[in-house]
């Protein structure tokens, strides 16, 4: 696999419990991935492998070529990292932990933080423990930004930040991408990503569901809508089912990677008002994690298709 982040077969437990299963992803260069699943998922953990934090139990990660646990100090002086929950010496100013953070990093790296400090608007003298959950959120997005880092690794950045500041901090993400920057951002904002992200995975139990580029997932996910009348109707052939809701004669049904022939044929077998529409990223993600879910459950609520859609899961290399 070729990217800028690499996972390959990356394995994690605790306590005999596997939090990251089998995960392979390549992030490529210049890309804004989302990183998206529900809690537990194991995105924080993963991110933690990435970040040199913990080693893996199997299988390799690797940023810019370099392994993530082997050479995770060079790779500190490459990649900016922003964790779910940063945590400070609280007794300190701004200024104090850029100016401690920056004893451990090159030349020009309290300048940067300076710059970022003040773009956030936060005061070089005020003490950390006097600011606001989204002020402290502000700090670690400085110190992270403070490495002119290569790669962005970013877990739930703009939790606690106003809805004004998490735009525009999500609007700089594009314009570091074009710079040729590559970062990787898990959030719970889904809709808010989809805004600014080129590629996005999901992931559940540690496993990859699905993976590719925005384009690609809105073709590979649809929804299809049409009314019948009198007819008998099987939906097992149209592709992977992840969620059908009919109602008399209305029906509803969102498809993974859709057989396009078998559509062809439905759209002139009789039904009316056909119609085809892709999913918005954060209704790929309700689709998704709502199947896996119920099929881990040892319940498909009346579904056909596949009972595990992990085993469908691709990564878009894989894919023309």
């Amino acid at each position: 696999m070729s990217g800028v982040i690499v996972t390959e077969g990356l394995c994690k437990s605790f306590r005999g419990k596997r939090v990251v299963d089998r995960l392979s992803l390549s992030v490529p260069q210049g890309s804004i991935f989302a990183f998206l699943g529900d809690n537990g998922a194991g995105k924080s953990t993963t991110i933690r492998m990435l970040t040199g934090l913990l080693p893996p139990d199997a299988g390799r990660a690797t940023i810019l070529g370099q392994d993530c646990w082997t050479q995770a100090i060079a790779l500190r002086h490459r990649v900016g990292y922003v964790p779910e929950k940063p945590r400070f010496y609280d007794w300190m100013t701004v200024g104090d932990i850029g100016w401690f953070a920056a004893g451990f990093h090159n030349a020009g790296y309290l300048a940067r933080f300076h710059t970022a400090a003040a773009q956030f608007k936060l005061p070089l003298d005020s003490k950390l423990k006097t600011l606001s959950k989204g002020g402290y959120a502000k700090v670690g997005l400085s110190l992270a930004l403070a490495v002119d880092p290569e790669v962005l690794i970013l877990d739930e950045p703009t939790s606690g930040l106003d809805l004004f500041t998490r735009r525009e901090f999500l609007s700089s993400m594009v314009d570091l991408a074009g710079m040729g920057r590559t970062i990787l951002i898990s959030s719970h904002g889904v809709a808010e990503v989809e805004r600014v992200a080129s590629h996005a995975a999901f992931i559940a139990d540690g496993r990859l569901l699905l993976c590719g580029t925005l384009d690609e997932l809105r073709r590979r996910l649809i929804r299809v809508r049409f009314r019948i009348r009198g007819l008998q109707l099987d939906v097992a052939n149209l592709g992977t089912i992840l969620d059908r809701v009919n109602s008399g004669q209305q029906w509803q049904i969102v498809v993974q990677d859709p057989d396009r022939y078998a559509l062809e044929g439905l759209a002139h077998s009789g039904v009316e008002d056909y119609e085809e529409s892709p999913l918005r990223l954060e209704e790929m993600y309700t689709a998704l994690l709502g199947r896996y879910h119920e099929a881990a459950h040892g319940s498909t609520n009346g579904l056909n298709g596949s009972s595990d859609i992990a085993s469908h899961a691709s990564v878009s290399e894989d894919r023309p």
